[in-house]
């Protein structure tokens, strides 16, 4: 008896392999970056001119041997310049705002540690897949939550209060005159404590169900010395206190919620008469195909495991996943009784909505 046998074709079977093995390869770069940030290695090239693998590891108190192998990796992959004429190896200053520069809106080193907390939790993972029970933020390794608020800090602090409030109309105005504002899901409070520090006659008041990042929150406070106009509770979303804030912030959180839309209800309930809404989620056309791209490649990942893991363990009503697309969201905040919802600004990485009653 015959057999049909699909015919493969060799060219893309060989550019598929070249890719998985490019994707195996980026993995071992992840974990090549946190070391390299960590042991201090990108902060002695950066701006130091070409160096030799003695001279990095000389100023870096590492041995050399280790030294000379992590450079040639990372000049593999393109990460640092290598001179062969004279073994010397280089950090460009457009990469060094990536991998040495704390201070960056481009700096990424902290990131890294999201997908080494998801390796961690597999097993989790797993069993949600083969029972569809959820995985709660605070039932994921310790290296979620911190590298998912140093990923964010630096993007917060170059965009929040430069750019993204001064595009919501009227809401600056309102700021500096002194309005209660709330920031929900807001972790470590990074967003919160950039906004007080910007505005010192409002009063903000943080919110987050994951008891470990409030804690961090409330030490930030304190060290930025803020801590008198700033609050951090433990609280869901849809059972926020009522302070008649001028302002609420969801910096990218309503999608992981699993009613976001009993969460834009209790929004609509304790805004005050001519507050806003400020609506930040990650970027994402309404149709899939649209986002079959390296955004929405990263983002439908990290979705899977986290961001539609945490809404099922919330219950799950509505799990939009953190590439729910601007109609989506449009349409929790109408069913929710808001009727001005617009785009006010955007970047590659979020959409920042405006929305009122």
């Amino acid at each position: 008896m015959e057999t049909n046998q699909t015919a493969i074709d060799q060219s893309k079977l060989d550019a598929f392999v070249m890719r998985a093995i490019g994707d195996i390869a980026s993995s071992y770069s992840g974990l090549m970056v946190s070391l390299g940030s960590k042991l201090g290695l990108y902060k002695e090239l950066a701006g130091a001119g070409p160096l030799s693998a003695e001279e990095l590891a000389a100023r870096a108190e590492c041995a050399e041997r280790y030294v000379r192998e992590w450079l040639n990796a990372q000049a593999a992959a393109g990460y640092i310049d290598y001179h062969a004429a004279n073994q010397t190896y280089e950090l460009s200053p457009e990469h060094a705002l990536v991998l040495a520069d704390e201070d960056s809106p481009a700096y990424l080193p902290p990131a890294w540690n999201v997908p080494a907390a998801l390796w961690f939790d597999e097993p989790k993972a797993l069993e949600a897949f083969r029972t569809g029970k959820g995985v709660a933020w605070n039932e994921h390794d310790a290296r979620l939550s911190c590298g998912v608020a140093a990923f964010y800090r630096n993007g917060y602090r170059a965009s929040l209060v430069p750019q993204w409030l001064p595009a919501l109309d009227g809401v600056v105005a309102q700021l500096e005159a002194g309005i209660e504002v709330a920031d929900v899901g807001c972790g470590h409070g990074h967003s919160t404590l950039l906004m007080a520090q910007a505005f010192p006659n409002s009063r903000f008041h943080g919110f987050d169900t994951h008891v470990a990042s409030v804690a961090a929150a409330r030490a930030e406070a304190e060290r930025a010395g803020v801590g008198e106009r700033v609050r951090f509770e433990p609280a869901r979303a849809a059972e926020l206190p009522d302070h008649r804030y001028g302002l609420i912030c969801f910096f990218d959180t309503l999608h992981d919620l699993g009613d976001p839309v009993a969460a834009a209800r209790r929004a609509a309930e304790v805004l005050a008469p001519g507050g806003t809404v400020l609506l930040v989620e990650p970027f994402a056309h309404d149709r899939v195909e649209d986002n079959l791209t390296p955004i929405g490649h990263l983002y439908y990942g990290g979705s899977t495991l986290v961001c539609c893991a945490h809404a099922i363990s919330e219950g799950g009503t509505l799990v939009l996943g953190a590439q729910a697309g601007e109609a989506r969201l449009r349409g929790i905040f109408r069913e929710a009784g808001f009727t001005h919802f617009r785009r006010a600004a955007e970047t590659p990485f979020n959409l920042i909505l405006e929305v009122r009653r």
